[in-house]
């Protein structure tokens, strides 16, 4: 099917921005020209046939952002083991709708993704779902028990991108020293969740007046930013990149920060929870703010805003965890931590170049050309590359119904909350899998 997106402003970092025609032919980019006086102005033909003969579609995304295909590199699909929160096949719908191409999933599934058996079951059944692509995540250490290392050279062939114990901390430094010596040998990315569980444990909220007033046990910052200062530290001995995940403290921006100055390969990424809400979300035992890191202080929030605006920050990642009622209906200290956020995110994130804290370009730095660069995987906008598309309309607003979202979950903050704007397009290897223009 060839199909032309005509008058959109496109946008790929370091590549290309300007209103531009984009035309897709089957599953790869075949053209992309400039846009003159408004009106499309496209080659004449292509093969030695006029265009009018052999377009299929015309999408008009005049007013709209063309992107290369938005990468969320830190997703909870709950398959295989945990069904009834997400599937494989409902993540991936969500994902589209959310304007993500591809999502890369963690291994805390049951069995764990510590194996080749695990992974290709990943894959077959994301190719069965047929819309995002999904990159399975394998675990660092077998069964996410921080005591053995995983075979990673099988991961690897199986079709793992990372690895990470996400849910667990690598408590043994050791291991964790090896692990990003192992997996370096195999051009794996190590995902750092960075908690020092003897400072964390018990906890339910941030450490400070709100979890005092309310009763609950907190999390207090150390309890991050010590591990990232010691993953930094092991990256500095190894020479070998890390990265770290759900940043959500101002000590570990700034560690991050002072790292980077030093020229560590240190990346890190964060979710748009903690830049939009802080701990009082949680007032009224709101389970659905529940998280774990917890969102944080307004100074916490800042210094991510900060840290986004200044590169430290290098991705926005969803952390999309789905819970059903059954782990969120029940006493705050009880309830499962984790938000639902393909739906939201790009909504949420748009409200940062709203604000003029970065640039539209910035952000799908952020939200695409950035997580494709370390998990080295293709993007961008290319004649001869694959098409991977998102068209974001920056102007509608809406207000959130987690209702109609679909993820099998629904446990998120923002429900009800008003935003402007969304992904309306989605487009992987050239097939349209989520359509919003007709809404």
């Amino acid at each position: 099917m060839r199909i032309l997106i005509s008058g959109g402003r496109v946008v790929d970092p370091g590549n290309l921005d300007g209103k531009m025609d984009i035309l897709v032919d089957d599953d790869k980019i075949v053209k992309i020209v400039k846009t003159v006086s408004g009106e499309n102005s496209p080659p004449d033909k292509l093969h030695d046939k006029p265009y009018d003969k052999i377009v299929d579609k015309v999408i008009n995304a005049s007013g709209k952002i063309v992107t290369p295909g938005l990468i969320d590199m830190h997703v909870h699909l709950r398959e295989p083991g945990h069904e009834y929160k997400e599937t494989i096949e409902s993540g991936c719908v969500a994902a589209v709708s959310g304007g993500f191409t591809a999502v890369c999933c963690m291994p805390n599934t049951n069995p764990v993704n510590d194996n080749r058996q695990v992974t290709e079951y990943i894959l077959k059944k994301a190719g069965e779902a047929g819309c995002a692509r999904v990159y399975p995540v394998g675990a660092i250490s077998k069964g996410l028990k921080g005591d053995g290392l995983c075979e990673y050279g099988d991961l690897k062939s199986a079709g793992a991108v990372a690895v990470s114990d996400d849910g667990n901390p690598v408590i043994d430094s050791l291991l964790m020293r090896r692990a990003l010596e192992y997996a370096d040998g195999f051009g794996l990315r190590v995902i750092s969740h960075c908690e020092d569980l003897p400072l964390a444990r018990g906890g339910a909220m941030n450490e400070g007046a709100v979890a005092t007033r309310m009763g609950l046990a907190g999390i207090p910052n150390a309890a991050e930013s010590i591990m990232v200062m010691r993953d930094i530290a092991l990256c500095e001995l190894t020479g070998v990149p890390v990265h770290i995940a759900h940043v959500s403290t101002m000590e570990s921006v700034r560690a991050i920060r002072d790292a980077k100055k030093r020229g560590a390969p240190v990346t890190a990424e964060t979710a748009p929870h903690y830049f939009t809400l802080t701990q009082d979300a949680v007032k009224g035992y709101n389970t659905n703010a529940k998280m774990n890191p917890p969102l944080r202080s307004a100074n916490d929030r800042q210094a991510i805003i900060n840290g986004l605006a200044d590169k430290t920050i290098d991705v926005i990642a969803t952390d999309h965890a789905p819970h059903s009622s059954i782990e969120k209906d029940v006493e705050f200290d009880m309830a499962a931590n984790g938000i639902i956020g393909l739906e939201t995110s790009v909504s949420l994130s748009l409200k940062l170049v709203e604000q003029g804290v970065i640039t539209i370009v910035e952000l799908i730095e952020k939200m695409s050309t950035n997580p494709a660069g370390i998990l080295g995987l293709k993007g961008g906008l290319n004649i001869g590359g694959m098409a991977d598309i998102t068209i974001i309309d920056p102007d509608v607003s809406f207000s959130v119904d987690a209702g109609s979202f679909k993820s099998l979950s629904k446990n998120t903050p923002f429900d009800r909350l008003n935003l402007k704007g969304r992904a309306i397009l989605t487009m992987v290897g050239g097939k349209i899998v989520y359509d919003g223009f007709a809404k």
